[in-house]
């Protein structure tokens, strides 16, 4: 086999699965805005997402359009932590947003790959290269400077919002984890992911209150054809959202999967005040952002240069190990 085809099909379906999280990302933030509006139960959309996402691989196997294995004991005990972390991760995001505006809970998940970053290295990772340790601390030094002008300190929602990171971050890292050393594919992982959390969804939902009254908002508004529009587009989007988080972690790194979050995170915000108004602009804002880009697209080429460094020699040991 000609290693720069290799290399090339590598190359392609790192910045493939990179870009296809990205857009799918900023595509939920604004659809999730759409859908919130008209329904503001996120808990009860989350458990209708997780539970088509769920359904739709199990028919999916069921008629061979995949080759996703079925549900095993032991793979599911082994995969609980992911499904306890991401679902605390999503409920002290939003219980964080009680009390924290929305800038201010960008800046604080954007946080997460320096997170990452410091959890890869004391889980036996190994140290990253100088430009990338660089180019992650420059992002967070952008969100920190962005967020300046819209601090409001507010302690409980502080806290929940930096749990979130980490619960985010544990998530993250388990999901490279299992994808790299267990062999399981984005598919599987994201089936037991959304298997395992709707025993979980359906405590909060009864929890939180939202049980009933969301189920009787839901059928009130299941006449409306532009809510049943939006809310369908919420689903499939929900699962191609995931689905590529996963792809992309499994294929590039939980870091890379971040780095896209926060890329992703400053085009919503630039779009969100070209679309959505009602933001005033500051030049800490303005400037933390240029920072905070400027950070990404450093780490992007770290890796780029990493890759074309590593590709070959990897290519030339599968090689020799062939023959």
């Amino acid at each position: 086999m000609d290693t720069s085809t290799v290399a090339d099909g590598s190359s392609f379906l790192s910045l493939f699965a990179a870009l296809s999280y990205g857009i799918a990302s900023m595509a939920m933030v604004f659809i999730n805005k759409a859908i919130i509006m008209q329904y503001a139960h996120s808990m009860t959309l989350l458990s209708l997402q997780q539970l088509a996402t769920t359904l739709l691989i199990h028919f999916g196997r069921q008629m061979g359009y995949t080759r996703a294995k079925g549900v095993d004991i032991t793979t599911a005990r082994r995969l609980l932590p992911i499904s306890l972390f991401y679902n605390a991760n999503v409920a002290f995001a939003l219980a964080s947003l009680k009390g924290v505006n929305i800038p201010m809970y960008i800046a604080i998940k954007r946080l997460t790959p320096l997170a990452v970053l410091i959890a890869g290295f004391f889980s036996g990772k190994g140290k990253p290269t100088t430009q990338v340790t660089l180019s992650v601390v420059l992002t967070a030094v952008g969100v920190i400077v962005a967020a300046i002008g819209d601090f409001s300190f507010d302690l409980p929602g502080y806290t929940m919002a930096l749990t979130s990171v980490f619960f985010q971050t544990m998530y993250l890292v388990l999901v490279e984890k299992s994808g790299a050393e267990e062999g399981l594919s984005s598919i599987e992982i994201m089936f037991y992911n959304s298997f395992l959390s709707l025993p979980f969804l359906l405590f909060l939902i009864i929890a939180t209150g939202e049980f009933p009254n969301s189920l009787a908002l839901l059928l009130a508004k299941s006449n409306s054809f532009s809510f049943l529009f939006i809310l369908l587009l919420s689903l499939v989007m929900g699962i191609a959202l995931n689905y590529t988080m996963f792809l992309c972690t499994i294929v590039n790194s939980a870091l890379t999967t971040t780095i896209v979050g926060v890329l992703k995170g400053v085009g919503s915000t630039t779009l969100g005040f070209v679309l959505l108004g009602g933001v005033q602009v500051h030049g800490l804002n303005v400037t933390g952002l240029v920072i905070n880009t400027a950070g990404g697209v450093w780490y992007s080429y770290a890796k780029y240069q990493q890759k074309k460094i590593k590709a070959p020699k990897v290519v030339m040991d599968l090689e020799a190990h062939r023959r």
